[in-house]
């Protein structure tokens, strides 16, 4: 099989219905002596039918590797960000107590906006479909966003020549750059994954999911890993100008590549089209039987089929299954959907909902707190630099040295959470969703203790480790009891007689995203604090353990146990 290959359906064959030119009782009577021997044959043909006509046609591996290359570059280009962030703001000036607010604005604006952002991309009407003039606009967003964050200093540098006005704008412009690259690297992750979702059938959108996470997990190592070069003396570094600008070259090389491949990976449907083709593809003897019945199989124009399919180990493809994104919008919920609405559904939330947007909180709290300002730590604590001096001095070269052996760490935190992700299944039937997801945070919060406790270049390196499989527990479990429990609230209402559930799992998974902007607002506000009252970064990984660790007697006592 090649990588193009062409989709084939697997969509199956379900009996005729209603032939055309004949009389309805008379189609009816000859649908039921041929098709609905015994009740398994009617529940099976129906089952047939309805998932005939609303799932995608299989996609090939190739083209669900080529879309999932868009992930690869996403994680490249974090990984670039929270290699170089710290220090390049170091570098250019900013004070230690406040070089941690660089991550308020783009948190602030993504906690408020996107709700409203990914809910908008859902009743998108673009000739090239709902998801694409998102990820497109967004992928531009951080193109820009890189430019400002790596060349920054060194184009003011160029255009100024006071110094104190000089460090003024390039702290200004590499903000800018931070800001706007968080923003929409953030902002892009939603569309990315609905894309997946309406494109693909229901096996396709797990294995979707695989190579997301495993392209992820790759395109974080090789992005430290770019950063643990030393291209400052190198033929690039020299014809490029510095160790940035062939760091900036690579990343935006490879992001612009990336991108484009996802977006011509796999066709998507524009709205009107796709929501007349749906309508169009449907029975009429099936919508007729199905007005007179009330239990399984029951449709009607406006409600979706629940899906009974088994369970399965899917991050999100069986949250998203359930989504309302799966179904068309009318124009009257598209006028309901506020900031008010939204919160209000937030609120309104069952408690184990809102028990697991706390623990993802801490959870990202404590990760954040580490991986924002490792590669400072490195060359702070560890090989004892210092940010601030001369850029020709020891000490400054020292830091420097430093802060590429940090991204050596990251690196294999990237390559660790790759692999735990896929250890995360063998372990799952021993100690279930609740026990990975209290391994992941212990895992992590004694880790990060160690590596405060003995802040040595090996000790360090090796317990990088751990920071893998924080990341891989904190994209996959809590999503996945997400899954369940939609899945469960689904299964009771179907058995009531109802189509549908009483809350969108959009709402619960934006609500879930939303902690991740919350937390690193919590970062951004008071780890500066922290640094400056402690007068060292060593706070910033003790922070880290205490914060996951709470994180653990949060969900040993709150998170609900799923079978």
């Amino acid at each position: 099989m090649t990588l193009l290959s062409d989709d084939q359906s697997v969509r199956p064959q379900p009996c005729q219905l209603l032939e055309p030119g004949k009389h309805l009782s008379t189609s009816m009577h000859h649908y039921s002596t041929d098709c609905i021997g015994s009740k398994e044959d009617y529940m099976d043909s129906v089952d047939r039918a309805v998932f005939g006509a609303t799932e995608p046609p299989k996609r090939s591996r190739g083209r669900l590797i080529l879309h999932g290359l868009v992930m690869f570059g996403r994680e490249f280009c974090y990984a670039v960000e929270a290699a170089f962030v710290t220090p390049v703001l170091l570098s250019v000036g900013l004070p230690r107590s406040l070089y941690s607010l660089v991550w308020l604005i783009s948190p602030i604006l993504g906690f408020l906006l996107q709700p409203i952002i990914g809910s908008a991309s859902d009743y998108c009407r673009s000739k090239w479909g709902r998801r694409r003039p998102y990820i497109l606009t967004l992928g531009i967003l951080m193109l820009l966003g890189l430019t400002l964050f790596l060349n920054g200093d060194a184009v003011i540098s160029e255009l100024i020549v006071d110094r104190s006005q000089r460090s003024t704008w390039a702290i200004v412009v590499v903000m800018l750059g931070v800001v706007l690259f968080d923003f929409a690297a953030d902002f892009i992750e939603g569309p990315i994954k609905a894309y997946l979702f309406d494109v693909c059938s229901h096996q396709d959108k797990e294995r979707g999911l695989h190579y997301h996470a495993l392209l992820t997990g790759l395109g974080g190592a090789f992005g430290y890993l770019v950063g643990a070069m030393d291209w400052g003396h190198s033929v690039l570094g020299q014809l490029l100008g510095s160790e940035y600008q062939v760091i900036f070259f690579f990343t935006a090389l490879t992001w612009s590549i990336f991108l484009t491949v996802h977006l011509f990976s796999i066709p998507e449907e524009p709205l009107g089209k796709d929501q007349s083709a749906s309508e169009s593809s449907r029975p009429d003897a099936l919508r007729i039987l199905g007005s007179h019945c009330n239990g399984y199989g029951t449709m009607s124009k406006d409600t979706s089929v629940p899906d009974l399919r088994p369970r399965s180990f899917s991050a999100l493809g069986e949250a998203n299954s359930l989504t309302s994104s799966a179904k068309q919008p009318n124009e009257e919920a598209q006028e309901r959907m506020t900031i008010r609405s939204l919160m209000k559904a937030f609120i309104n939330m069952p408690k184990h909902y809102r028990c697991l947007c706390v623990s993802h909180l801490l959870g990202w709290t404590a990760f954040l707190c580490n991986m924002l300002f490792f590669t400072d730590f490195m060359g702070q604590i560890v090989y004892k630099g210092n940010p601030y001096a001369e850029h020709n001095s020891t000490a400054y070269l020292t830091y420097e040295r430093g802060v590429e052996v940090g991204c050596w760490g990251l690196c294999i935190n990237a390559v660790s959470s790759a692999l735990y992700s896929y250890v995360q299944r063998f372990l799952l039937q021993y100690i279930g969703l609740k026990g990975l997801y209290f391994v992941g945070y212990f895992v992590f919060g004694i880790g990060t203790s160690l590596i405060g406790l003995f802040p040595n270049v090996i000790t360090t390196l090796i317990l990088c480790s751990v920071f893998g499989v924080m990341s891989s527990t904190l994209y996959t479990v809590p999503f996945n009891l997400i899954a369940e429990y939609q899945r469960e609230e689904q299964e009771k209402m179907t058995m009531q007689g109802h189509s549908e559930s009483p809350r969108g799992t959009g709402v619960d998974c934006a609500a879930l995203t939303c902690m991740i902007q919350l937390a690193q607002i919590i970062v951004g506000v008071g780890l500066g604090a922290l640094v400056n009252l402690a007068g060292s970064v060593i706070v910033v990984v003790l922070s880290a353990s205490t914060a996951s660790l709470l994180g653990c007697v949060f969900i040993a006592l709150f998170i609900r146990y799923v079978e």
